[in-house]
């Protein structure tokens, strides 16, 4: 999708109303569906965190910005994931949190970023997570510059790919709920993108199809 028609296509995009619980149930383990409701585990206090899912041109078509996150200790060591991390003290809210891990990561920084609305919050049950999405846009071509110690690999998936449907496999995972289970993911080159961040692209996915056939 060239950015150009996907610009015609903003003020559709920031009226339509996020899918939330229905687009994640489209791309949720089994084992992980009495999670689905975040609203039902605040009794746990989970930690705050938020992420960013930023789109923005290059070489003229739309691109999705992901991450390879770097090996450490710790249970997403090593996944693919959106620019983000955890609620700090000094973070004015959570869209401050997004904006602030967004540059950290991967050197972009807020003036660079429109946001268009808050998506759905998810709860990851293996780190007592709530995680906050925002759906933000570029309106110029980027160049990112990784933090060594977060980030392994920038992943620019083109939006035209997310959404064919043949991107969806289901793939055999090693994940905290079974050894070894059959997940729906998004699988693209080398990458296998599964649990809350496909949860949270299949939301964008769904919801930018019914933004896509709104007429102008």
């Amino acid at each position: 999708m060239t950015f150009d028609s996907f610009l015609h296509k903003i003020e559709q995009i920031k009226d339509a109303t996020p899918m939330g619980i229905d687009a994640h149930r489209l791309m949720i383990p089994v084992e992980r569906v009495p999670y689905l409701y975040a609203d039902d585990f605040v009794t746990r206090n989970p930690r705050a965190s938020a992420v960013m899912m930023l789109l923005y041109p290059k070489a003229m078509e739309t691109h999705v910005l992901l991450i390879e996150r770097a090996t450490y200790k710790g249970v997403h060591s090593g996944q693919v994931g959106f620019p983000g991390g955890k609620y700090e003290y000094e973070d004015v809210d959570l869209l401050h949190t997004a904006l602030r891990e967004t540059q950290e990561e991967v050197g972009i920084v807020d003036k660079d970023i429109q946001i268009i609305q808050p998506y759905t919050k998810i709860y990851i049950p293996p780190s007592n997570f709530f995680v906050q999405p925002y759906l933000g846009i570029s309106q110029k071509e980027l160049l990112f510059i990784p933090d060594a110690h977060e980030v392994a690999n920038i992943i620019e998936l083109p939006l035209a790919i997310l959404m064919e449907d043949q991107l969806v496999q289901t793939v055999e995972m090693k994940t905290s709920y079974a050894s070894w289970t059959e997940v729906p993911a998004f699988v693209y080159q080398d990458y296998t993108i599964w649990g809350a961040t496909a949860m949270m692209l299949s939301e964008l996915k769904e919801t930018l199809k019914t933004a896509f056939k709104t007429p102008m």
